[in-house]
């Protein structure tokens, strides 16, 4: 009995301590990032009275770079990934120049258009302020890795406006196919807290709830299976133009900033040849998705390249907005194909790629039913689940650590980060699948041979 009392004592002291804590780093992240919100804002406002402000984007870029080299490396691009960083192998310690450096480079990046979103520099400004709160208050490794994952929470469920979603993200984004349940009530507390504060200080959010959803029926289930697996593989484009795109900034050995003029040289080429609409947040072209407008139907494609463009030369932003821009129209280009509903698609879509290129499938079921509202629900997650695993052992955050196999049938290494794992089949059964993978591979085999 004593026993039983000295445990649930703890415990009851422990939550205390937790909602005391989460409240007011919630507090605090919903202050400061509800200003940066508005800073972001009116300077976007701002260029965006001038048609030809895109014209300054090697500038932009140049001196996005520039801060980020001299005064705060770890506010390198978008900013969730540092954090994940951080916290795996730097025991959630985050420099407190981090925090005004990111802020200021994603400021220059986005007010001339800089294709990134807000998302990761406010999750980062979120974590810098938890770190600078826990090294305060002189807490241990794990106490502050707790208190810097309620950073992160708080951060996106106060970019996104959806406080459930937001805080499951900020957890379920760590690990591939893990979720720490230690954390789930302080990252709610905080996010809900960060959430409600930015509304009452006058943030307005994007809710969008989709109408035409058709009754149930087998057909349509097949068809958002086939948009799953459309979505899995916009995922992995997304992510393999981000890694195709870094690859070749690492190979280009001059001085960091001057690649800022490169890219933003590029960058104008291109919005020259295609369109203004792929630079920026794109949140108008979103938006035209979700009200059943069309849009071109290789948009999709083109925005990765801007992203990757603008993060790997000199910007600074997050992903998560251009993956809602990738996810949307896609999906209005894959209702348009087969004749549906583009809007109810586009928000299945947006969820869809976010869950696959972020590997978090869970946040994004809930973010479809805060977003969209229930009645797209049952099928946004279907559509989410089987992006997750279409998307494979990638992702767009290539420090997550993996916690679980995909499939069975696959070789990978759990525990490392996700961008030094290489899958490998393993042949379970002599059955028909394995004998058509072992055609498949002795075919290629022969004509690589033949090549040769």
């Amino acid at each position: 009995m004593p026993k039983r009392l000295t445990e649930e004592t703890i415990l009851f002291i422990s939550i205390i301590k937790w909602v005391v804590l989460a409240t007011g780093v919630g507090a605090l992240i919903g202050v400061s990032v509800t200003y940066f919100l508005k800073l972001l804002a009116w300077s976007i406002a701002t260029g965006q009275r001038h048609p030809y402000t895109f014209l300054l984007l090697p500038l932009a870029l140049f001196l996005s770079a520039a801060m980020v080299k001299y005064l705060a490396p770890d506010a390198e691009g978008h900013g969730t990934e540092k954090v994940i960083e951080a916290i795996h192998k730097h025991g959630a310690r985050i420099k407190p120049m981090v925090v005004p450096v990111k802020l200021a480079a994603t400021v220059v990046t986005l007010a001339i258009g800089g294709s990134v979103g807000k998302e990761g520099p406010c999750a980062q400004i979120g974590a810098g302020i938890a770190s600078i709160l826990a090294g305060l208050l002189k807490f241990g490794e794990h106490d502050r890795r707790k208190l810097v994952i309620c950073g992160i929470s708080a951060g996106f469920a106060l970019v996104f406006g959806t406080p459930i979603a937001g805080s499951i993200f900020g957890v379920e984004v760590l690990f591939v196919g893990g979720i720490l349940y230690e954390v789930l009530l302080p990252s709610f507390i905080a996010g809900i807290t960060a959430y409600h504060i930015s509304a009452a200080l006058g943030i307005s959010y994007f809710y969008h709830p989709v109408r035409v959803v058709p009754v149930f029926s087998e057909v349509f289930f097949i068809k958002v299976i086939a948009a799953g697996i459309f979505f899995g593989l916009c995922s992995i484009l997304l992510i393999e133009a981000l890694r195709a795109s870094t690859v070749l900034a690492r190979r280009i050995k001059i001085w960091e900033p001057l690649k800022g003029l490169i890219g933003g040289a590029a960058l104008i080429v291109l919005t020259l040849v295609f369109s203004a609409r792929y630079l920026g947040l794109g949140l108008t072209t979103v938006e035209a998705c979700l009200a059943g407008q069309s849009v071109s139907w290789f948009a999709f494609l083109l925005k990765p390249l801007f992203t990757a463009l603008t993060l790997n030369f000199g910007g600074s932003g997050g992903i998560v907005t251009p993956i809602f821009f990738v996810g949307a129209t896609a999906g209005s280009t894959f209702a348009s194909v087969l004749g549906l509903d583009p809007a109810t698609f586009a928000a299945m879509g947006m969820v869809g790629v976010l869950a696959g290129a972020a590997n978090t499938p869970i946040a994004a079921s809930l973010l479809a039913m805060e977003m969209f509202g229930p009645a797209i629900a049952p099928y946004a997650t279907v559509a989410c689940v089987i992006s997750f695993l279409m998307t494979g052992h990638r992702s767009v955050y290539p420090s997550q650590v993996l916690s679980v196999r995909k499939s069975e049938s696959l070789r990978v290494e759990l525990g490392r980060d996700i961008e030094d794992i290489e899958a490998s089949f393993i042949p379970r059964t002599k059955g028909l699948s394995t004998r058509v993978l072992v055609l498949f591979r002795t075919l290629a085999r022969m004509f690589r041979q033949r090549d040769m």
